[in-house]
């Protein structure tokens, strides 16, 4: 199983300018990927549980989770099995020390006494160091990990654009301070995977200055590390009620009250003053927002990068929606 754009890629990294539906899109993305007799894990870092309400499950624990059938490739095919792991530091410490110290109970003692939670709070660069170690953990797995599910693509809803980058990179910074031991060979394994042609970093934003903009700072960043860049996705698209005729003519003043209410009365309905006036001020409000949605979207043209467009869901996000999202995204070629 491989998608289109990105057919080596087995980690798909997701960030985005919070408000811009990160999360959502990484749960898309996961569905669409897990097409028929695959697995995807879909996994999160940031503590906030968003996984487990977008597809209305239980909190999730330190423990990978099932929790949807993927998009199917073709009608009346079963899809694949998406799991779902929310990563906290304070359990993957405690796993790190079981699995390279063998401290056992011991381990479990040093949470009693909060040693754990002074570890990844003293120094946050620890808490990011544990969670991408995990992510390297699941998706490094092949059929020698007998009691591990194996999966074809793990999708990880990252931490925000702005700081994207210090957190794939700090196992370089950590690889560069420990001389050997298996801190220095984790540190070394999770940088390769992340430099490697089986990472992409895709990054989410939509139609507004800060956002883009962020969006090519990211992209400039990540390329400065040596990270993989993968596509954009544009999200929460607005739909176009006008062409672009129109929206000359509104932008122009081209368009009169008089034209409105005429328009209004051959449709049968009442073209009050009211309601005319309400209509000329949504539509220049539109026109002016589309000018702007336009110039954004040439800038986003110009990063040189894949990029994919989802709309604006006026409903909200359940389990339906991101099965549609997903579609979307495996028909215009990112999963």
């Amino acid at each position: 199983m491989s998608s289109r754009d990105f057919p080596q890629v087995r980690l798909h990294i997701v960030t985005g300018k919070g408000g811009t539906g990160k999360s959502t899109v990484a749960a898309s993305l996961a569905l669409g990927l897990a097409a028929a007799g695959t697995n995807v894990l879909l996994c999160e870092v940031e503590g906030r549980q968003g996984i487990a309400r977008m597809f209305d499950v239980e909190p999730l624990p330190y423990a990978e989770r099932r929790v949807a059938t993927g998009l199917p490739e073709t009608d009346g095919q079963r899809g694949g099995v998406v799991h779902a792991l929310h990563i906290d530091p304070e359990s993957a410490l405690l796993e790190y020390l079981s699995m390279y110290y063998k401290l056992g109970r011991a381990g479990r003692a040093l949470d009693r006494f909060g040693v754990v939670e002074f570890a990844t709070t003293i120094a946050p660069g620890v808490r990011d160091v544990l969670l991408t170690g995990k992510v390297y953990e699941a998706t490094k797995r092949n059929s020698r990990n007998k009691k591990a599910i194996t999966y074809d693509a793990v999708v990880l809803d990252a931490p925000p654009t702005g700081r994207i980058a210090q957190f794939l990179g700090v196992n370089h910074e950590l690889a560069g301070l420990a001389r050997m031991g298996p801190i220095k060979t984790q540190a070394d394994s999770v940088t390769t995977l992340f430099h490697s042609r089986r990472t992409a970093v895709h990054l989410v934003t939509v139609l507004e200055e800060m956002p883009v903009q962020e969006t090519t700072d990211g992209i400039a960043q990540l390329r400065e590390h040596g990270l993989p860049v993968g596509g954009v996705v544009v999200n929460q698209v607005r739909p176009r009620d006008l062409d672009d005729d129109d929206l000359a003519a509104v932008r122009a003043g081209a368009v009169t009250k008089r034209q409105i209410a005429s328009d209004l009365t051959r449709s049968g309905l009442d073209g009050k003053a009211e309601m005319v006036t309400g209509l000329l001020t949504e539509a220049r409000d539109h026109a002016e927002r589309r000018a702007l949605e336009d110039a954004q979207r040439a800038l986003v043209d110009a990063l040189d990068v894949p990029t994919y467009e989802l709309p604006l869901l006026v409903g909200g996000v359940d389990l339906g929606a991101l099965y549609e999202l997903a579609g979307m995204l495996r028909d215009q070629g990112l999963a």
